[in-house]
């Protein structure tokens, strides 16, 4: 538990070597949930796993939950922690962002990115129903708030009332290759409601960037940072959306090709397995974890 001044941050970092592996997760998504592939990381090098604030043993934290929030709090952490950088960034679906967004501000800091079959601008998302919203398209383009660490009355939201919280979610089938103790964690960490309140605020968040990537698209701004982009292999799409599973499909395949094209040095590689990566094709994660790290560790092509 790292103290960052009133609010505090749980991280477990595991292995040695560099550089240090770092992992952002995606939304509802916690630390021990990477214990597949941490522990397979950790045989060739160190790696740290983190709950963002609010999320598992994580104090709620400052708001908003901005993505340069995330990334100062993250930063200050592994510093605090004794973690030193370079990095290599890992991250999953909403954890894709946030690293791109930490690779902007702390380049110095980063030394290889792995993009989880990551969103981005654009990407088309079900909201109920046959109804869908592409990510970024609706939003605003205005300006963030700087981060900070101190905490003030205005990071403090009153809780809502009882009658207006969601119930409590059984356990997804998917997290049954997980050991028994931390599928007990996760039945726990995703009914917790200060994780929740966090999440209002990175969805509401997460659209101004998006925007903004949208109105002005990037070229190449990671440099030459080695980056794997995993992508799954098939959307799994049926035609029950109001557009064809054939338009989200393509939308897909060039949201992910994009993500490629942030870096001059970068490959794509597909898995043949669903969204979340890390459950299910933990090998295949760690593997492309290891690339990057090889060639981060030695200035090489991927």
């Amino acid at each position: 538990m790292i103290d960052l001044g009133g609010h505090r941050l749980h991280i477990v970092c595991t292995g040695k070597g560099s550089p240090t592996v770092v992992v952002e997760n995606g939304l509802g998504d916690f630390s021990f949930d990477w214990i597949l592939v941490q522990q397979r990381v950790a045989r060739f090098t160190r790696i740290c796993t983190y709950d963002r604030a609010g999320y598992a043993w994580s104090d709620p934290g400052p708001l908003p939950k901005t993505f340069s929030q995330i990334n100062l709090e993250l930063r200050d952490a592994l510093r605090l922690a004794g973690q030193h950088g370079k990095y290599v960034l890992v991250g999953h679906s909403y954890g894709g962002p946030v690293v791109r967004n930490f690779a902007a501000e702390y380049r110095g800091d980063v030394a290889g990115i792995v993009f989880v079959d990551a969103a981005f601008e654009g990407m088309r998302v079900g909201i109920g129903g046959k109804q869908t919203i592409r990510l970024g398209e609706s939003g605003q383009v205005r300006e963030i708030p700087p981060p900070h660490e101190a905490m003030t009355d205005a990071d403090r939201p009153a809780a809502p009332p009882a009658d207006q919280l969601p119930p409590p979610e059984p356990l997804d089938a998917m997290y049954k290759v997980l050991p028994a103790a931390e599928q007990k964690l996760q039945l726990w960490a995703q009914n917790l409601l200060a994780m929740q309140i966090a999440e209002q605020s990175q969805r509401e968040w997460s659209e101004v960037y998006f925007a903004r990537w949208l109105a002005k698209p990037e070229t190449d701004p990671l440099g030459s940072i080695p980056t794997i982009v995993l992508t799954r292999a098939e959307g799994g799409y049926g035609d029950d959306q109001d557009v064809s599973a054939a338009q989200m499909e393509q939308e897909r395949k060039d949201g992910q090709a994009m993500l490629g094209r942030l870096s001059t040095n970068s490959r794509q590689i597909f898995l043949k397995c669903g969204h979340n990566m890390e459950l299910e094709d933990p090998a295949g994660v760690a593997d492309a974890i290891g690339k990057v790290v090889e060639a981060a560790r030695h200035g090489g092509k991927l």
